[in-house]
């Protein structure tokens, strides 16, 4: 969460600088839209997909996982699109504002919920219900989901609960925090789907919203 918020905030000022650049070669001609814009997502996620191997080779590790290659792949898949929807999401403010001044202040205003409604300060079970609606709109959420269940969500060992009965482990997830390990399919579609979401906005507002002043 705060290395994807820390991507958001330094790819800001890039993409502002850029996208003053692109104004200029646009009007001569030399550039257009969409390959810009979907080329400069390109070279981003290369960026994030090493930074992503880095960091899950050292994060997953510390944790003490098991090192099972399906394990370590859908860690790396959950963190990678992490940090990638985070890093387009920086990309699109500043497509849809007029500079990154205005990107940073809209970016924080709407980390803050994405960060509260996640499930890692109040899990959805604890959410009020006239706000647990929002939780399924913070991608934050989806990758806690996918993270936990894809790494503890199908063990069957068992645990003990202060005042109840032993359960397993994928019992006590499904009960206190509503994970469920057959939902992993959907957590993982949903990831792309924030991912093409904030990629076409992104597209949509260097294409046809144009902030520059003569």
């Amino acid at each position: 969460m705060f290395l994807g918020a820390t991507n958001t905030a330094s790819v800001q000022p890039v993409v502002a600088i850029e996208r003053t650049v692109f104004y200029r070669e646009r009007a001569a001609g030399m550039y257009s839209a969409l390959p810009y814009a979907f080329a400069q997502v390109a070279i981003e996620t290369i960026y994030v997909a090493v930074q992503t191997l880095v960091y899950s080779l050292i994060l997953y590790s510390m944790i003490g996982f098991p090192w099972r290659v399906d394990k370590f792949f859908w860690f790396y898949y959950f963190i990678l699109m992490c940090f990638i929807y985070f890093t387009l999401y920086g990309m699109m403010l500043v497509a849809l504002t007029p500079g990154h001044q205005i990107a940073a202040i809209v970016m924080s205003f709407f980390l803050s919920f994405w960060n509260l409604f996640s499930g890692f300060l109040i899990p959805r079970m604890q959410i009020p219900i006239w706000w647990r609606w929002y939780y399924w709109g913070s991608p934050v959420a989806w990758t806690i989901y996918g993270l936990v269940t894809s790494q503890v969500g199908d063990k069957t060992s068992l645990v003990e609960v202060p005042g109840q009965a032993h359960m397993s482990v994928q019992t006590y997830l499904k009960r206190r925090l509503g994970f469920e390990y057959d939902f992993l399919g959907a957590v993982v579609v949903a990831h792309i789907g924030f991912v093409l979401l904030f990629l076409f906005v992104f597209a949509y507002g260097i294409k046809y919203l144009n902030f520059q002043r003569r």
